[in-house]
């Protein structure tokens, strides 16, 4: 019997090999890889923690003091201090991937992905100056 009158069903088929389940500690980029995926669920939170202290802002001076003592509390303060932690590596990581997942030109000639990188410092100095500056001294 040839190849060609083996039944379809009966062919042997070639599996890939296995992929460990812990494949992402093998190198340190995919660890890095996946430790920025996990730091969105960090961001995530820091967006609901600040609309919480909107929301108890808004409802006056009761509930706020309410959501300082519930921020006050071990979990939470741990919670915010890791989310903290990992919003900023979250941060340093999108700019580090900045200039190569945008190629900025000026004519025909593409900026030095040194010079993208320090814009973008330089903007979260400005902005975070700013923040300051209404914080502190406005």
């Amino acid at each position: 019997m040839s190849q060609s009158q083996v039944q379809p069903e009966y062919q042997q088929r070639v599996l890939p090999p296995r992929v460990s389940t812990l494949w992402w500690l093998e190198k340190g980029s995919y660890l890095t890889f996946i430790l920025r995926e996990m730091s969105c669920v960090f961001v995530a939170w820091f967006v609901v923690y600040l609309l919480l202290l909107v929301r108890a802002v808004t409802q006056g001076d009761a509930s706020y003091q309410e959501l300082l003592a519930w921020s006050a509390t071990t979990p939470i303060l741990l919670l915010n201090i890791v989310s903290f932690l990992f919003l900023i590596f979250h941060a340093v990581t999108f700019f580090d991937a900045a200039p190569r997942a945008m190629v900025v030109k000026v004519g025909q000639n593409p900026v030095p992905g040194s010079l993208v990188l320090a814009g973008l410092y330089a903007g979260l100095v400005a902005a975070s100056a700013v923040v300051c500056w209404l914080l502190l001294g406005a």
